[in-house]
């Protein structure tokens, strides 16, 4: 697929701001969240309970041998950069240790600043988006907007209304993988609308899906556990909120996708044919040999 995004180097250094950078946090994910042992964890914790294998200096015991402990939560999880921004940022340096007094709020923004940071990341990609030209303007004011809200104090954070907020980005992401997905129907010469369509939060659970044309699908928020895609190109195809998980993904062309994160992708399973968009990473416990 030719062309689906403008040159990317202008936005490389923000969307590297929107990744884990667990040396620069103060352990936010491993004590801010609920664990839970059946989901992939260490054990079943409290949200605001430190995880057992955090250490004094906020890195990890065991972060080296979580692959071989088959800890698939722990590895699946990514901040989208928001540990280090409320560390480093809205605290200051601050850690909920030395000031135990911000221990609950700082919890609480991390929770908030996550969720703006995810927002953040589909915002900048959908500025890169050709097919998307028209409302690019729209969607960098709504990127700036988001940027800033992450800057406030956490006070102000916290009297947010956060999922008010998301139908507003969302409705512009809509409008952006409609665009994209017209255009691929464009360019491959076929009628508007022809292109495979599942409906909101499809149940694809294990499907074998080697043999269904995905180029241009709307699959945000299918659920594609286990379901095998591998050797399929998915060019165009919109995966916001995709269950991914145990999904095969062998040979998988997504380096046209719009919408993944590396989340997602860390939850599947690849190999080293498996091609995927710009500033993403091969996940450590996919088989590159």
């Amino acid at each position: 697929m030719s062309g689906i995004r403008e040159p990317i180097d202008i936005f490389a250094e923000q969307r590297r701001s929107l990744g884990a950078d667990c040396e620069n946090c103060f352990g936010l994910c491993c004590t801010a969240l609920y664990f839970s042992a059946s989901e992939g964890f260490p054990n079943d914790k409290e949200a605001g309970q430190p995880c057992r294998n955090l250490q004094e200096n906020f890195r990890c015991s065991i972060y080296q041998d979580l692959q071989g402990l088959g800890l698939k939560g722990c590895m699946a999880f990514d901040c989208f950069g928001a540990g280090p921004k409320v560390s480093r940022l809205s605290y200051g340096g601050r850690d909920w240790r030395r000031s135990p007094e911000f221990r609950e709020q700082m919890f609480e923004v991390f929770l908030v600043i996550r969720q703006l940071q995810e927002m953040l990341w589909y915002l900048t990609e959908a500025e890169t988006l050709q097919a998307a030209h028209s409302i690019h303007e729209a969607l960098r004011i709504l990127r700036e907007e988001t940027e800033g809200l992450t800057l406030l104090s956490p006070g102000e954070l916290l009297k947010m209304d956060v999922p008010l907020y998301r139908t507003e980005i969302n409705t512009l992401l809509l409008q952006t993988s409609e665009l994209v997905r017209a255009s691929v129907c464009q360019e491959r010469n076929i009628q508007a609308g022809v292109l495979k369509t599942f409906k909101r939060r499809s149940s694809l659970v294990a499907a074998d899906l080697r043999e269904t044309d995905l180029r241009g699908a709307n699959l945000r928020g299918a659920c594609l556990i286990a379901a095998d895609l591998s050797g399929s190109d998915l060019g165009g195809a919109d995966l916001i909120g995709a269950d991914l998980r145990d999904a095969d993904l062998s040979g998988t062309d997504l380096s046209h996708s719009i919408f993944l994160t590396q989340p997602q992708l860390n939850t599947a399973k690849g190999d080293k044919r498996t091609k995927l968009p710009p500033l993403l990473f091969y996940p450590r416990q996919w088989s590159l040999d």
